[in-house]
């Protein structure tokens, strides 16, 4: 690791994910594209004059930082002229082109579409397409051109504390806006022409034309797209579930793991032209095309380009045999990703990839060091579990942070699933090559799904053992943090038990103590109130230190089990318990909250620093109400009609009352902290 620390890339690859973070959340670099150009240019200059080594290394840093910046500011389309929102109207004639098939959504198809032409504009921006669900409409595909007619919309953040923010998650991918169409709406006219995407998808489509003549099962078929096509929208929810609880969700996704698997299968393959004059290289360069190709059939999603890229560089430096060539060659790869596509840093794939591939190559060695076995197989199990033992120490604590729950069992899945993995690729790739020409004899089918169907059987029986799945673990940034200090320092310590490390050990520790005291005073100190959004219903929260008091007027087993109250429970690491108060107001430190029901009573007097909350679309004269009662604040939550709620606001703000509807603006979050 001390190497690894001193290699050079590895600082260019810090400074290059702080200039990507800091620009994409910041923005602060806003004056064009020419003078981050000439700026960059400018430190190279510097940096080829000078002969100043401390100079030289400030420079270099800063050069890198810079280089972070501009990437993300190069690949945001949002920065260019011909960006659509600059010249999109109310009737706007607006040409669409297909560039990704998404999984469908309950009632609408899904895709990400390039706008390539507004009226006679040529112009570049993504956006999410949402078409009506409809058996009888042929379904889009990649490349297709779209004619519309349609105002885009904006996406809308999480309405809920804690809930999966869908509006920051695409704006990560470069998407801003959205648009809704019947099938009445848009007019197909033709097709794009060539591109890489679009041959891929064909031949995705013709394999899974081809395998449809076969008699596979629903579930066999899904998992085959998902680990040979990259294709995870036939999936069922409960078959993710599965695999999910069991830990072993990764073997779904053609990522690290599948890419890494036919390295070794083709490098054991091409093992022999070694023996040929500039054998090596020639065996490199069949690995890397053949590792490309199966990107290609693998759909070039961006888990599969991130995955292939960092394998093709592996590839390359093995080929050089030379000490912690694996190290830097996978973070030569990451720095080469990051340049390219700097928003790759914030997706969760590329983070657990790198980071199971990092604890494998640090932590695997050394866990193998601690136990010798005689026998070979017990050799090969072992080697096997130290292998996801490993992995799991590089990325249990984001793990953690992202999905709040341990699958304690995965060794066991991924003890039994991994050995036979690369035999069910190469069958796949032999099943998926017979049935194209066909010449796939139905008893090989049968005997390929029969294989399908029983791992999925064991995965089930992994996932159904509860008393083994950690779940609800609230893991903040911090805490994550902590813990890979922890763990990076355990690691060191085990492996060079010196005085100095056992401090740095001991240090950690102090580190993580320290953020759990500081997290519970701050989870001990806070008290809210809030007003959550849920359509057709009313849920109030009533916050104090380590509990959360709800009441609501949905069935128990139903709040207990909802998303809603999942989030903040823990998200904020609180106990709930759910309670009827049965009362109309609310005294909430020196405010008073008054609920006004389906009954429209409010007959109050002397209430100081007044809200008023409507629930059940109250039949209520809103402007007696204001009269009367003068709020300072009067909120709508999502058991109210909207054409009551749309008629509140028009009235409160006539009357330059404040008016808030949860249904638009999100959770009514009343808010004291007392430090």
């Amino acid at each position: 690791m001390k190497r690894l620390l001193n290699y050079l890339p590895f600082h260019f690859v810090v400074l290059l994910s702080l200039g990507i973070y800091s620009q994409f959340y910041d923005q602060f670099w806003k004056v064009g594209f020419l003078k981050i150009v000439i700026l960059i240019a400018i430190l190279l200059m510097f940096l080829v004059i000078l002969n100043h080594k401390k100079i030289s290394t400030t420079l270099s840093f800063l050069l890198f930082y810079l280089i972070g910046v501009s990437a993300v500011y190069f690949n945001n389309d949002v920065n260019y002229k011909d960006y659509y929102q600059n010249y999109a109207e109310k009737n706007s004639t607006i040409v669409l082109r297909v560039d990704k098939v998404l999984k469908s959504g309950l009632f609408n198809d899904k895709y990400e579409v390039e706008v390539v032409q507004i009226d006679s504009i040529k112009t570049r921006g993504k956006v999410l397409l949402n078409i009506q669900e409809d058996s009888l409409r042929e379904l889009l595909e990649v490349d297709d051109l779209l004619y519309v007619k349609s105002v885009f919309q904006k996406v809308s953040p999480p309405l809920n504390p804690h809930q999966f923010n869908y509006k920051d998650y695409l704006a990560k991918q470069g998407i801003h806006q959205q648009l809704f169409l019947e099938n009445k709406e848009f007019k197909r006219i033709g097709s794009h022409g060539f591109s890489i995407q679009g041959l891929s998808a064909k031949f995705r489509n013709h394999v899974r034309e081809s395998l449809n003549n076969y008699q596979f099962k629903s579930d066999e078929l899904a998992v085959i797209n998902a680990l040979l096509l990259g294709e995870r929208k036939e999936i069922s929810k409960q078959l993710i579930i599965d695999y999910s609880r069991a830990g072993t969700i990764h073997i779904l996704a053609v990522s690290g793991l599948h890419v890494g698997i036919i390295l070794l299968i083709l490098t054991w393959f091409f093992k022999p032209l070694e023996r040929l004059k500039r054998g090596k290289q020639f065996k490199t360069l069949l690995v890397v095309l053949f590792l490309w190709m199966f990107a290609f059939v693998a759909g070039l999603s961006a888990s599969v380009v991130r995955a292939v890229t960092m394998f093709t560089f592996l590839a390359i430096g093995l080929s050089f045999q030379r000490k912690n060539v694996v190290e830097f060659s996978l973070i030569s790869s990451m720095f080469f990703l990051l340049v390219l596509k700097p928003m790759f840093l914030f997706d969760v794939g590329f983070q657990l990839s790198y980071l199971a591939v990092f604890g494998i190559i640090w932590v695997q060695p050394k866990l193998y060091k601690i136990y010798q076995p005689k026998f070979k197989i017990v050799d090969k199990i072992w080697q096997l579990l130290t292998v996801s033992f490993a992995a799991q120490a590089g990325i249990l604590p984001l793990s953690l942070y992202y999905f709040h729950q341990f699958p304690s069992l995965f060794w066991l899945s991924n003890l039994i699933i991994i050995p036979f993995l690369g035999g069910i690729l190469i069958g796949g790739i032999v099943i998926i090559s017979l049935a194209l020409f066909g010449f796939l004899p139905q008893p090989l089918a049968a005997i390929y799904g029969f294989v399908i169907t029983q791992m999925n059987n064991f995965v089930s029986w992994v996932s159904h053992q509860e008393q083994f799945l950690l779940k609800d673990i609230s893991f903040s940034f911090l805490v994550m943090i902590a813990s890979y200090l922890f763990i990076i320092f355990l690691i060191r310590f085990l492996i060079d038990k010196s005085p100095k490390k056992m401090i740095y050990f001991l240090i950690s520790i102090l580190i993580v103590q320290t953020v759990f005291v500081f997290e519970r005073h701050q989870k001990k100190v806070k008290s809210e109130f809030i007003i959550f959004q849920k359509s057709r219903s009313s849920v109030l929260g009533i916050r104090a230190g380590e509990k959360l008091l709800v009441d609501h007027n949905l069935d128990s087993l139903e709040i207990e089990k909802s998303n809603l109250m999942a989030s903040y429970r823990i998200g904020e690491n609180v106990q709930q318990c759910f309670k009827a108060y049965n009362s109309s107001i609310f005294q909430f430190e020196k405010q008073h909250i008054l609920l006004v029901d389906s009954l429209g009573v409010y007959q109050l007097n002397n209430l100081k620093n007044l809200s008023v909350v409507l629930q059940y679309s109250p039949k209520i004269n809103m402007e007696r109400l204001i009269k009367t009662m003068q709020p300072k604040l009067i909120i709508a939550d999502g058991s109210n009609y909207k054409s009551d709620v749309n008629r509140w606001e028009i009235i409160c703000n006539k009357q330059k009352t404040p008016f808030y509807y949860t249904g638009k603006n999100g959770a009514y979050v009343l808010r004291i902290n007392r430090d």
